[in-house]
């Protein structure tokens, strides 16, 4: 403003070129009220006046203005050139009204600007925005001369618009003409990268290789921080965690200083590898640098210490943040549901929410499976609700999770309602529902959903062929699982993994075809592992095989000496067999070796919380009413034709003290707080930790019956449904 004063004490005697420049200073200086009367006090007015006072408006947000000058400068003759179209058309974009560049770009094609890069460029811009892509690709085509700008500009297009390979091509095309690309150009190609999918060009997936991006990179001339952090980050996201740490240091030898954004990359590929030494290491040259404040390094150190299993450093950590996002809250959920602390998940989730923290796709679908693994239905519940008030009541990662915890916590008919209500189902969905079924013994429903798998054309995998031969164990569909066993590896090229062996062990075992299943056990083509012998031991013990069962236990006690799991089968069968000295020289084994049964337990949840029984426990505050129940339930299941199984207690007493110690296991005992305690009508849900015994499993039908109760039961394989006199297991167990 002084050199305005001085010029206007000497009389105002300049040029229009100076006077623009006087209000080009006004316009970078923000002082448009002067500007504008600068501009109103100028005798004469050219076209680069206009646009000056036009940049200013527009860089203000004052686009009314702007338009009303736009117009004037038209109305008064003034040249319209490429410097004036360039500038209406960014304007235009800047108010958000780029689908009017159709009418500008037919003025241009009027003047003869149309294979002018810099206006053209403009164009593409505008037609970008609109996502008019062809639009802009025509522009790009009429270009006589393409420079770097306008190659950039038309590979932005594609990009931003997600014509992935298109944008690619056009970055290939720029290649061979002899351009280098610079950072802007580099940016949009390696948008494209990220965004592409398509396998048969093997590039640029986003889990995938990255070589090629890798390529284009190193022929950047200047690498700045930004693009040396975002190819770290491309490496740890793709899996490939030791070229990512290689690159860290190569960054490092450029003498390029990392940033916060490389430190959250390196970090990431340092949880990747679960290395928890090199994470350490990164956390010290964090706390050099003075980052370890910065809430994106904050979290990535979170997550390693999670993933390495050290969640009291994790919490260390998250305690300290006094600035928490929603990838701080769920790095440590997620560490908790990880390592099997779903009670801990769920009370962070709590806070969470009370902290008014917005839950993500993560955070759901992760305390769903905390609710999932510990079959706790009420949580689950209750955060269905908060999802169906979001956005991501439709989302399929989170409809996935919530057919897992329905199906595991004892809904299955909820699990096929979420199911059926998805817009979109991918190969998840399909093997939750599939599994679910299996899990509940319902077979015939999950060869539906699989043939229905099929039908859609959704490729099954391993983990789909896990669940169709489980289901087909659990009913004993042999014949059908022989086909879907042979059909994974003829018709899906699919390789069997230990599970489908295991499956088809139990299967043929359970069938009680021990014989084939001996067979079926030599022909893996690798060692059987303990999991395949358990399911051996397993069906020996069901079918009485003493011998086939002493060689299988051997078998899983040689790879795991302190399975306790088998030592009790071992004593239980030769309990059976009435081998009391086999009995007793099984279990002084146990005590030498330290090695020690686990403890039925059941448990049963309702509106006051979570109540634990163990066999003969009289520890519960309602013991008596629980007593109660059960005497009146005897007197009940009795009348009602049911007739006690002594031979399921492995004890040398007499027969009355078997019939006594049946009615306090702790199943019995779950359900006679369940019918004391929820309202009558409701199901009541049993959670056992062991295989439920066959004389429970006959009480419960006849009390389901007597009571008009459908009651649910999950041991340790799976659901039982009782529900008439009847369980969905069809007694094949």
């Amino acid at each position: 403003m002084g050199v305005h004063c001085d010029i206007l004490k000497r009389g105002g005697c300049l040029d229009l070129f100076a006077w623009n420049i006087l209000l080009n200073m006004y316009v970078k200086s923000d002082l448009l009220l002067e500007a504008r009367r600068l501009f109103d006090e100028l005798r004469e007015r050219n076209t680069v006046s206009f646009v000056t006072l036009i940049h200013g408006y527009a860089q203000s947000h004052q686009f009314t203005e702007a338009m009303e000058l736009f117009r004037r400068l038209h109305r008064e003759g003034n040249e319209l050139n490429p410097f004036v179209f360039t500038t209406i058309l960014k304007l235009l974009v800047s108010m958000e009204l780029a689908e009017l560049g159709w009418q500008v770009h037919a003025s241009i094609l009027k003047l003869g600007h149309d294979s002018n890069a810099f206006v053209a460029t403009a164009l593409i811009d505008a037609y970008s925005v609109c996502g008019l892509v062809h639009g802009a690709r025509e522009v790009f085509d009429n270009i006589v001369e393409k420079d770097m700008i306008s190659w950039s500009g038309m590979i932005a297009c594609y990009a931003e618009n997600d014509y992935f390979e298109e944008a690619l091509e056009v970055f290939h095309q720029m290649r061979k003409v002899g351009l280098k690309p610079n950072n802007f150009t580099f940016a949009s190609s390696l948008k494209a990268c990220a965004g592409l999918a398509s396998l048969d060009l093997e590039l640029y997936t986003k889990c995938g290789d990255v070589d090629d991006a890798q390529m284009v990179f190193e022929e950047m001339p200047h690498k700045d921080v930004i693009l040396w952090s975002f190819m770290i980050a491309r490496y740890s996201q793709s899996n490939r965690s030791e070229e990512a740490m290689k690159l860290f240091c190569q960054m490092k030898q450029a003498f390029v200083v990392p940033n916060q954004y490389t430190f959250a990359s390196v970090l990431q590929a340092c949880a990747t590898m679960e290395d928890l030494e090199l994470g350490k290491q990164i956390h010290g040259h964090v706390r050099k640098v003075g980052l370890d404040s910065d809430i994106f390094v904050k979290n990535a150190l979170m997550d390693v210490y999670a993933k390495c299993g050290r969640m009291e450093d994790a919490m260390e950590l998250f305690g300290k943040s006094h600035l928490r996002n929603d990838v701080t809250w769920n790095t440590v959920i997620v560490g908790y549901v990880q390592l099997g602390y779903g009670e801990e998940a769920l009370r962070l989730f709590s806070e969470m929410h009370n902290d008014q923290i917005q839950s993500t796709q993560v955070t759901y679908s992760s305390v769903l499976r905390a609710c999932a693994n510990l079959t706790a239905l009420e949580p689950g519940v209750q955060i269905h609700s908060l999802i169906v008030r979001t956005f991501f009541d439709k989302d399929m990662v989170v409809d996935n999770a919530l057919i897992d915890m329905y199906a595991k916590c004892g809904s299955i008919k909820d699990a096929r309602l979420v199911f059926d209500t998805m817009h979109d189902r991918d190969e998840v969905s399909y093997n939750s529902m599939i599994s679910g079924y299996s899990l509940h013994g319902l077979s015939d429903d999950a060869l539906r959903i699989f043939e229905r798998m099929r039908e859609e054309d959704i490729k099954p995998n391993k983990i789909t062929f896990v669940g169709v031969l489980s289901a087909c164990s659990n009913t004993g569909l042999v014949y059908q699982g022989q086909s879907y066993f042979n059909s994974m590896v003829q018709e899906y090229g699919i390789e069997p993994c230990i599970e489908h062996y295991t499956c088809m062990v139990w299967l043929l075992g359970r069938a009680g075809r021990l014989n084939e299943a001996v067979k079926f056990i030599e022909e893996i083509p690798f060692e059987p592992s303990v999991m395949v012998w358990r399911a051996l031991l397993g069906a020996s013990v069901i079918h009485n095989d003493i011998e086939l069962g002493r060689v299988s236990a051997q078998h899983v006690l040689d790879m795991e000496p302190h399975d306790e799991a088998a030592h009790v089968l071992l004593s239980n069968m030769y309990a059976t067999a009435r081998r009391w000295d086999n009995v007793a020289s099984i279990r002084k084994y146990m005590k030498r070796k330290g090695v020690k049964k686990e403890p039925g337990l059941s448990w049963i949840e309702n509106q006051s919380g979570v109540h634990y029984f163990t066999v003969g426990d009289r520890s519960h505050p309602d013991i008596r009413a629980i007593n109660g129940m059960l005497e009146w339930l005897k007197m009940k299941i009795k009348n009602a034709g049911y007739v006690p199984n002594c031979n399921v207690v492995l004890l040398d007493v007499e027969e009355d003290e078997k019939e006594r110690l049946l009615w306090v296991h702790s199943e019995r005992l779950a359900l006679a707080f369940g019918l004391v305690s929820t309202p009558p009508g409701s199901p009541i849900r049993i959670i056992k930790n062991l295989r439920i015994c066959i004389d429970c499993h006959a009480a419960i039908k006849f009390v389901s019956k007597v009571v008009q109760r459908e009651i649910i039961v999950r041991d340790m394989n799976r659901f039982h449904h009782f529900n008439n006199g009847i369980c969905s297991c069809g007694d094949y167990w």
